[in-house]
């Protein structure tokens, strides 16, 4: 009954953001970044944020969640804080990368570290480098996430399919909570998306997904993998897109739209089409990590399947110079 309240408050709330934006012409408007093409509001991740801190709350207080790691989720409010700000008055990136590190830094202080990361062929235990490499992944990640929220149901669906995998393989309420969450919104969103989440969603998000990787990582190492692996669809294009723009010796803070999802949409196919495909993806995925239990050769068909996908879209559309 509790998630299913979530689920309405976040459903409800979208509803009257989406409303109010539209009541008082609070726009996205289209710019050379976009991928729409209809003025459209963008205030949903609220929705998403409020329903999710809420949720994560009552589990804490029900003692349904490690401690650690409510902590370390529940420092996201910050990010989701100075995002919000950020849709309104377009912040500077470097207060952007300044509160974005010290909220990484709280998140991994608030985790007790990152003990040792597994490699594979050697494993790192010099806690310095282990959190040197959490910071990292912590700040690439709120960024990726809303590098990559760009087109209706993308960047939402895929919330929801690394709740429900980080459910059916580890368990836990704070999945449920950010899956029904994301879905009230989802709603709005999908296909013809009547709402977007913007940045005080799309950060929040990649924030969430980070510390889930760092904190499953210090249960069980392998756990590292099965989340890179389950995040695959995400990380693999804005990583590879990034290291192609800067190959090219384009300005990196430049507005573009070379992503896999952006140019499958040049291409001609609909938002629809581009957001199920990927979703498609992320279920093969999933399979990989279930039904292969070397989590090495489990990481390295997951790099075939992305980069044979990587180069349908480079086929479908050329990554332009």
């Amino acid at each position: 009954m509790y998630y299913i309240l979530l689920f309405l408050t976040s459903f409800i709330l979208t509803l009257v953001i989406k409303n109010y934006y539209i009541k008082n012409a609070l726009f996205n408007e289209v710019n050379e970044r976009s991928s729409h093409t209809v003025p459209t509001p963008h205030g949903g991740g609220i929705a998403i944020a409020i329903t999710w801190f809420v949720g994560i709350l009552y589990l804490y207080f029900i003692d349904d969640i490690d401690t650690n790691l409510f902590y370390a989720l529940l420092i996201g409010i910050i990010i989701s804080i100075v995002s919000f700000f950020d849709d309104i008055y377009e912040l500077s990136a470097k207060l952007r990368i300044i509160v974005q590190s010290i909220v990484a830094i709280a998140g991994i202080y608030l985790l007790g570290g990152t003990k040792s990361l597994d490699f594979g062929l050697f494993v790192i235990e010099n806690e310095i480098m282990t959190n040197i490499f959490s910071f990292l992944l912590i700040v690439w990640f709120i960024n990726l996430y809303n590098f990559l929220d760009g087109i209706n149901g993308y960047a939402g669906s895929e919330a929801i399919f690394l709740s429900v995998a980080g459910f059916l393989l580890f368990g836990g309420g704070h999945f449920i909570v950010l899956s029904v969450a994301v879905l009230g919104f989802l709603y709005w969103n999908f296909n013809k998306a009547k709402i977007f989440m913007g940045d005080v969603g799309s950060t929040l998000l990649g924030y969430n997904v980070a510390i889930f990787i760092l904190y499953y990582n210090n249960v069980d190492s392998t756990n590292l993998w099965i989340w890179i692996i389950l995040f695959g669809v995400f990380w693999f294009d804005a990583t590879l897109t990034l290291i192609r723009r800067r190959l090219n010796n384009e300005q990196l803070s430049q507005a573009h739209k070379k992503h896999a999802y952006q140019r499958l949409t040049q291409s001609g196919w609909s938002h629809f089409k581009v957001t199920n495909y990927s979703i498609g993806i992320n279920i093969v995925l999933f399979c990989i990590v279930y039904f292969i239990s070397n989590i090495v050769i489990a990481f390295i068909i997951s790099l075939f399947l992305l980069y044979g996908v990587m180069k349908f879209v480079d086929y479908k559309k050329k990554f332009e110079k």
